[in-house]
């Protein structure tokens, strides 16, 4: 039995990659990014129920509005505050050489994947998929589910750097082109490939404007501060208050008129830096750690947590008649987020099928070589002097 124990032991060890808790490692992107994965997988799930008829109660739809307010820009907003610090120490074509990897080759690879299932598998899923499909990846990825978000971070973060460097735009200039995009999506919302870039620019140079300011000692030790997450929880508390509160004005997808766009941009900022407040507090209490194992695998769960959700609502729901959207809702984003973190440790990492994430032969030895960044650093001179976490990192 003890033999048993120590084996199971071993493999849980190896299919959740536990190492990384030993990793000298920015404890709270981690956590930070653990949190924004599982609600956007929670999200993905829920639209599935849906989608496939099965009744959700009203709280489940409020809840999804609420992290609706603040998921995605939280995303952009933490890539912006290192984009300056990674563009530093790595230069054009190796900054480019990265992105391209981490972010376009795992879109292209598993978006192609994922409309293969749902073709052959249109009789159960939810999407009605055909060939035609394949076409938008290359100009309409919001239609495909939720992989938008790579190419989108991706071309913004290359026409924000090119702006940076190239034209020397300075920051007010990147906040003021921000608004200018961020207003101007909604006209060639038929062409994501435009429109998500230019709807969350903003975000990505609010980040980036904030970084220096954000990694000085000072501004860490505030929000490691119990008093300073009460603080923002209850300004947190009384947006979404108003936010639910105007469906004239705020809808499940954004904002009816201008003037709600502006104003979401300032729930989104408040819900934002809630979150990161949080964040502090679980590094400083080194509780739910857990959170910082799915954060480090946040890239691997949002390409697959799609499809492993969609199996898994198809399994309880036809094979087992489960209509509970509450049970359903759980189990869902439970196998969302942990099978893709098994799936990839198991049978993707160091394995033949290490393709599905990197063409790089020698990434994983270049990444074993990389020392950890330090997780006391407190500025950006500091972090721009070491690699900041594993280049796979999805924030970056």
């Amino acid at each position: 039995m003890k033999g048993l124990i120590e084996n199971l032991k071993t493999w849980l060890s190896r299919a959740f990659n536990t190492s990384v808790l030993v990793k000298s490692r920015m404890e709270w992107v981690d956590y930070l990014k653990g949190i924004i994965i599982i609600l956007v997988v929670n999200k993905h799930v829920y639209a599935g129920l849906e989608v496939s008829g099965i009744p959700v109660p009203e709280m489940i739809k409020k809840a999804n509005m609420v992290f609706f307010s603040f998921r995605m820009p939280l995303f952009f907003i933490l890539s912006g505050l290192f984009v300056s610090s990674s563009f530093g120490k790595r230069g054009m074509n190796k900054f480019l050489s990265i992105k391209f990897e981490n972010l376009i080759y795992p879109y292209l690879i598993w978006s192609v994947i994922e409309i293969t299932l749902q073709v052959m598998f249109s009789g159960v899923a939810n999407a009605h998929r055909s060939y035609k499909d394949y076409l938008h990846i290359l100009y309409n990825p919001h239609v495909l589910d939720h992989f938008w978000y790579l190419p989108a971070l991706f071309n913004t973060t290359i026409i924000y750097i090119l702006l940076k460097t190239k034209l020397h735009l300075k920051t007010w200039m990147q906040l003021a082109l921000g608004f200018v995009l961020y207003f101007s999506a909604q006209y060639v919302e038929d062409i994501s490939i435009l429109s998500d870039w230019m709807t969350y620019y903003l975000c990505f140079a609010i980040g980036d404007a904030c970084s220096t300011l954000f990694f000085q000692e000072s501004t860490q030790r505030l929000l490691k501060k119990p008093a300073v997450l009460l603080g923002i929880i209850t300004l947190f508390v009384f947006t979404q208050i108003y936010y639910l509160n105007h469906p004239e004005t705020f809808h499940l997808l954004g904002a009816v008129t201008n003037l709600g766009k502006l104003q979401l941009v300032g729930i989104a900022l408040v819900g934002s830096l809630g979150m990161f407040a949080l964040a502090f507090q679980l590094q400083e209490r080194k509780i739910f750690r857990f959170l910082r194992v799915i954060g480090f695998h946040s890239l691997y769960i949002y390409v697959m947590h799609v499809m492993v959700a969609a199996a898994t609502r198809i399994a309880l729901a036809r094979i087992f008649g489960i209509e509970n959207a509450y049970l359903l809702l759980v189990v869902g984003t439970i196998t969302g987020v942990t099978i893709p973190i098994i799936a990839y440790n198991l049978l993707i990492k160091d394995n033949v099928l290490s393709f599905l994430f990197s063409y790089s032969k020698n990434k994983t030895m270049r990444l074993k070589a990389e020392p950890a960044i330090n997780p006391e650093v407190s500025t950006v001179k500091k972090i721009s002097m070491n690699p900041v976490n594993d280049v796979k990192n999805i924030c970056e």
